[in-house]
């Protein structure tokens, strides 16, 4: 054992022996040394060989546990842990501090609090399997030409209809171009209008960092807008940079703090967008999945100039891994954003689509929907009571608990020390445009808290807060 895993001890380093005995398991599983299903010796075993104290390896062992690395029984001993392991990169790995090591560390897992990604429990897969392996079939028999650039028709009919009905948008399938995620329509929106380097747009601020990083790479100039109770502040915005020709907007939920746009602010940004002859992209990454009472109708609906660009997805719906979204171009882009598509961002392979549209069709989708949210809000309700069993400073946020923390506390830290237990909550200064702007604190995703580890991770996490603050 000791010499497969290679748990060469250093008694003379500053790291303690239980850390260093968890570090060489960790990394035997990760690296595929220890597979799935692979027995451990128990841990007094484990300690005679190492010479080190009982204690020693038990506490290594639990913390092994806790990550969900290992998992230990009376009748069977221990053994590695059937759950996925985390993937190993064979390339190189991104920059400190890089966009590319960020964008890793959020999107890694499966974990705990992870924020982005749908439950798993709640997700269709059997039902899904058998639509996809159908829809490859009939993509395989078909005869070999190239599919509409703007995305099966099917699916641009359903999308169109599940949008009159969900989100009060009134629109025809030749202005819906399928996308591969919201990261693709946002791209495709940027190619389409081709705004000149340096033009302003408005971001929330806190906003997603992925889109706001995606402008800067546009070459655009960012003009951070805060963010209240009632969404953007849109008054703000006309003070600070009303020459913005561009808006990025997530009205419906605003990420990450949740509130809705106002009626009264919507109405404000589009008759500014009206007279500015601006345009507003609108990221309804939720779309009608809210907790709490009905959506709002998408911000698109009140769009009678068509200045808004609508940016819907399934990553949260349903799964990211569909690589799914759509744009709803105003009318009078329709053949623009065709064009483009066409040309430079075509829509995913059509098996995908026929599924997802088979989906929705037969009704599948708003059931998935309904059962979702009634899983979702159990889940909340339990996240938010066992916060708060610990502190007052949190509240719910769309599909997110938001843990405030005190001034100066470390919370890319704090995050990073919660992923080596298997936890993963977002820190929330990645959000903000600035480290003058910036507040710590946690976001913890609700679709990936399940309520019978939630209690158990809501104190190992405020173990890792009060350790580091």
């Amino acid at each position: 054992m000791t010499k497969l895993l290679r748990l060469d001890l250093d008694r003379s380093a500053k790291t303690p022996l239980a850390e260093q005995i968890h570090g060489g398991i960790r990394a035997a599983i990760a690296n595929g040394v220890l597979a799935p299903g692979a027995r451990l010796p128990s841990w007094q075993d484990l300690a005679a060989q190492l010479g080190v104290a009982r204690g020693t390896v038990r506490a290594a062992y639990e913390k092994l546990s806790s990550a969900q690395l290992i998992v230990a029984s009376r009748a069977t001993g221990t053994h590695v842990a059937d759950r996925p392991s985390f993937p190993v990169r064979k390339d190189k790995a991104p920059s400190p501090g890089s966009f590319m090591e960020m964008y890793q560390e959020l999107t890694a897992g499966p974990a705990i609090f992870q924020m982005g990604v749908p439950a798993q429990e709640t997700f269709p897969a059997t039902l899904l399997a058998r639509m996809r392996a159908q829809a490859v079939r009939v993509e395989m028999s078909a005869p070999a030409i190239y599919p509409d650039p703007r995305g099966e028709l099917e699916l641009r009919r359903e999308i169109a209809a599940y949008l009159a009905l969900a989100r009060g948008i009134e629109c025809t399938p030749s202005q819906i171009i399928i996308t591969s995620g919201f990261s693709g329509g946002l791209g495709l929106a940027l190619r389409v209008l081709g705004p000149e380097p340096k033009t302003k747009v408005w971001v929330e601020n806190p906003g997603f960092p992925f889109t706001r990083h995606g402008l800067a790479l546009a070459r655009l100039s960012i003009a951070p807008i805060p963010v209240d109770a009632d969404g953007i502040d849109v008054d703000y915005g006309l003070k600070h940079a009303s020459d913005a020709a561009l808006v990025v907007v997530t009205p419906g939920q605003q990420a990450p703090l949740g509130s809705t746009l106002s009626l009264a602010r919507r109405s404000r940004l589009l008759d500014w967008a009206t007279r500015r002859k601006a345009w507003v992209i609108e990221d309804d990454y939720l779309s009608e999945l809210q907790l709490k009472g009905r959506a709002t109708p998408a911000l698109a609906s009140l769009d009678r100039a068509g200045r808004v660009i609508h940016i819907g997805s399934f990553s949260k719906t349903v799964t990211p891994a569909l690589r799914l979204g759509f744009v709803v171009a105003p009318a009078a882009l329709a053949s623009r954003f065709a064009e483009a598509a066409a040309c430079l961002a075509p829509a995913p392979g059509p098996a995908a689509q026929f599924a997802t549209a088979d989906f929705m069709r037969e009704g599948h989708y708003l059931r998935h929907l309904r059962r979702t949210k009634r899983v979702y809000t159990a889940q909340g309700d339990a996240l938010l009571k066992q916060l708060r069993a610990h502190t007052a400073n949190v509240a719910l946020a769309g599909l997110a608990a938001v843990l405030r923390l005190p001034d100066g506390a470390p919370d890319l830290a704090i995050a990073r020390e919660a992923a080596s237990f298997g936890l993963a909550p977002t820190p929330l200064s990645l959000w903000y445009a600035s480290t003058a702007s910036a507040r710590p604190g946690l976001l913890l995703g609700i679709a990936t808290s399940p309520q019978k580890r939630i209690e158990a991770s809501c104190d190992r996490l405020f173990e890792i807060i009060d350790r580091l603050t």
